[in-house]
C-alpha cells in the first residue's frame, strides 16, 4: 500500500499490480478461450460451405476433427484462465485484508476512531472481497474485448458491412454501459456504508445482551437494530435496482446490436453477397457476441462496486495514527520509574506525580472518566494535550508505542478473553521461560480451575462468555500478572468477586509484583490497603497523596468514593 495516504485509485491499482503475473496468465488463457469461441461459428460456416453443401465426407470428417481440437483447447484455456483469475482475486483480497488488519492493530492506533468494530469487520471482509474481484473482472473484461475484436475481424473478412456494424456498435454499447454504471457506483457505496453500520450495531447488541436483559432494555435495542437494518435493506434494494436497471438496459442494447447483425447478414445472403455458410457464421457470431457483451456489463458493475469499496478501504488505511513513534530507544534495563509532568488530557488538569521503581501505588479518581483518561496516557493510546508522561526519564512521546507496551502493560477493566482454554488465556502474553502458576495463584484462578470440569484446560468460548463475570476477571488479571512487565497498570480488577476473594487477590498482587512498579486504579478498600500510598484525583486534579488509612481520615470525598 502507498505510504502516503492512499486513495481509492491507489488501492485498486496496487491490488492489480500485486497480482500482475496471475492476471496476465489468466487474461492470456481467457483471450485464447474467447478467440476459440469466436472461431467455432466461423468453422461451422466453413464446414457447411466446403463439406455439407458439396456432400464431401472426407472434408466433413477433417473439419469436424478441427472443431474437436478447438473445443479441447477451449476447455483447457478456460480452466487455466478461470483458475488464475480467481486465484488473483482471492490473493488480492487476502493482501487487502492483511493490510487492513495491520492498520487496525498498529500500535499507533487511530483506525478505530469514528468506526464501530462491526464496520471495520465489514470493510475487511466484504469491501476487500469486492476490490479483489476487480482482478477477475479485468481478466474477463480484456478477454471479452479480444473476443469481440476477433468476431469483428472474421465478420470484416466475410463482409465489410457486417464488420462495421460490430466495430461501430460495440464502442457505443460500452460507452452507454459506463454511463449506466455511475448510479450503481454511488448506490453501492451507500449500500456498504449502511451494511457496515448494521453489522456494527448487531455486534454491539450481541456483546451487551446480558446487560440489556438485566435492565430490561432489550426491546429498545432490538428496535434500534430493526431501524438500522431497514435502512441497510433500503440501501441494498436501491443498489440492486440500479444493478438490475443497468444489466437490463445493457442486455436490451446488446439484443439490438445482435438483431442488427442478423438483419444485415440476412439481407446480404438474400442478395447473394455471402454464402449460406457465411450467413450461418454471421448469425452464430452475432449470438456469440451476447456472451462477451454480457460479461462486459458485469465487468462494469464489478468495477463500479470495486471503486466504491476501494474508497472505503483507502479511508481506513489513510487514517492518521493517534500517536506517532518517537526515535529514542527504550531505556535498558527498564527500572520502572514513572513521572507525570503537568499532565492535562481530557478531564485531567496539571497532574504531577512521581512513581518510584518497584512502588505499588493506588489511584482513586472520583470521576471514572478521569481514570480512563489516565489509562489512555499511560498506555500511550493518546498523548497528553499538555505535559508529559516519562518512563525512566524518557518521555513516552519519544518512544515507539510498540516498544512501550513491552515495558508498560495496562490491564483495562473490560479486557476480553480469547477463545481457547483457561491456561492458554493466562499464558497468552507470558514469557516463554516463565511458569503460569504464581500468576494464577495470585489472581485466584487456581480456585476457579478447581470448580471447572477440565481444570486449567477447560475450554473458554469467545470473549470468555462460558465463564462467570468473576471468573473472567480473575483469568484476565492472571494474564496481566503472567506477562511480567516492568510496569503494570491495573484498572478495577475485582469488581465482580466477593470480598474474601478480593482480599486474597490484593495480597497476591502485592507479593507477585514485589520489586516491580504497579499502579492500581481502583476504589476497592482491599486493594488500596496493600498499596504504599494512594493518589486522590478529584475534579481532574491531584488533591492529595498519602497511605490509604491517612486519606480515609483526611478527606470526605475519598471516604465517599472508597467506602460508600
Amino acid at each position: 500500500m502507498s505510504a502516503a495516504q492512499p486513495s481509492g485509485r491507489d488501492v485498486l491499482r496496487d491490488s492489480v499490480a500485486g497480482q500482475r503475473g496471475r492476471v496476465a496468465l489468466g487474461t492470456l488463457c481467457a483471450c485464447g478461450h474467447q478467440i476459440g469461441e469466436a472461431l467455432v461459428p466461423a468453422l461451422i460456416g466453413v464446414v457447411i460451405d466446403r463439406a455439407v453443401t458439396k456432400s464431401d465426407t472426407k472434408m466433413l470428417v477433417l473439419w469436424l476433427a478441427v472443431l474437436a481440437a478447438v473445443y479441447a483447447a477451449l476447455a483447457l484455456s478456460f480452466r487455466i484462465g478461470a483458475w488464475s483469475g480467481e486465484l488473483a482475486a482471492v490473493r488480492a483480497e487476502h493482501r487487502l485484508r492483511v493490510s487492513l488488519v495491520s492498520r487496525v492493530l498498529d500500535p499507533g492506533g487511530g483506525a478505530e476512531k469514528g468506526r464501530l468494530p462491526g464496520a471495520l469487520a465489514n470493510i475487511a471482509t466484504e469491501d476487500a472481497k469486492r476490490v479483489g474481484a476487480v482482478n477477475m473482472a479485468l481478466t474477463l473484461g480484456i478477454s471479452s474485448l479480444v473476443g469481440i475484436a476477433t468476431c469483428a475481424v472474421i465478420l470484416l473478412r466475410t463482409s465489410v458491412t457486417l464488420g462495421l456494424v460490430v466495430l461501430l456498435g460495440t464502442p457505443v454499447l460500452l460507452w452507454l454501459g459506463q454511463l449506466l454504471s455511475k448510479p450503481l457506483e454511488s448506490r453501492s457505496e451507500a449500500e456498504q456504508e449502511r451494511a457496515a453500520h448494521a453489522s456494527a450495531i448487531a455486534a454491539d447488541l450481541v456483546t451487551g445482551l446480558r446487560i440489556l436483559k438485566g435492565i430490561g432494555g432489550e426491546s429498545t435495542a432490538i428496535e434500534r437494530y430493526r431501524g438500522t437494518s431497514r435502512d441497510s435493506l433500503r440501501a441494498t434494494l436501491r443498489a440492486a435496482r440500479a444493478q438490475a436497471f443497468q444489466s437490463g438496459m445493457v442486455l436490451a442494447l446488446t439484443g439490438c446490436l445482435i438483431a442488427a447483425v442478423a438483419l444485415v447478414g440476412g439481407r446480404l445472403a438474400a442478395q447473394g453477397s455471402i454464402s449460406l455458410g457465411q450467413l450461418v457464421s454471421a448469425v452464430g457470431l452475432a449470438l456469440f457476441l451476447l456472451g462477451p457483451l454480457e460479461v462486459l456489463a458485469w465487468v462494469n458493475a464489478e468495477l463500479a462496486q470495486g471503486r466504491a469499496s476501494a474508497t472505503r478501504i483507502a479511508e481506513v488505511l489513510a487514517t492518521a495514527p493517534a500517536v506517532t513513534a518517537g526515535g529514542r530507544p527504550l531505556p535498558q534495563p527498564v527500572r520502572g520509574a514513572i513521572r507525570l509532568n503537568g499532565l492535562s488530557h481530557g478531564g485531567l488538569r496539571g497532574l504531577d506525580l512521581d512513581i518510584a521503581p518497584g512502588e505499588l501505588l493506588g489511584v482513586v479518581a472520583t470521576d471514572p472518566a478521569h481514570a480512563a483518561d489516565l489509562l489512555r496516557c499511560l498506555s500511550r493510546q493518546a498523548d497528553p494535550e499538555t505535559g508529559s508522561v516519562e518512563l525512566d526519564g524518557v518521555s513516552l512521546r519519544d518512544l515507539d508505542p510498540a516498544e512501550i507496551r513491552t515495558a508498560i502493560l495496562v490491564a483495562e477493566h473490560d479486557a476480553d478473553l480469547f477463545e481457547g482454554t483457561v491456561l492458554g488465556n493466562v499464558t497468552a502474553a507470558a514469557p516463554e521461560s516463565s511458569t503460569p502458576e504464581p500468576a494464577m495463584t495470585a489472581a485466584g484462578v487456581t480456585q476457579v480451575c478447581e470448580t471447572l470440569p477440565d481444570g486449567e484446560h477447560t475450554a473458554v468460548s469467545e470473549r470468555g462468555r462460558s465463564l462467570s463475570g468473576g471468573q473472567r476477571q480473575r483469568v484476565a488479571l492472571a494474564r496481566a500478572l503472567a506477562a511480567d512487565r516492568p510496569v503494570l497498570v491495573i484498572h478495577d480488577p475485582t469488581t465482580a468477586v466477593d470480598t474474601v476473594t478480593e482480599a486474597g487477590i490484593a495480597s497476591g498482587i502485592r507479593e507477585i509484583r514485589k520489586g516491580r512498579t504497579t499502579v492500581l486504579l481502583t476504589t476497592s478498600p482491599a486493594l488500596l490497603s496493600v498499596t504504599s500510598r494512594v493518589l486522590l484525583i478529584d475534579g481532574g486534579r491531584a488533591v492529595d497523596t498519602a497511605p490509604h488509612a491517612d486519606l480515609v481520615r483526611r478527606h470526605e470525598i475519598y471516604r465517599s468514593a472508597v467506602l460508600a
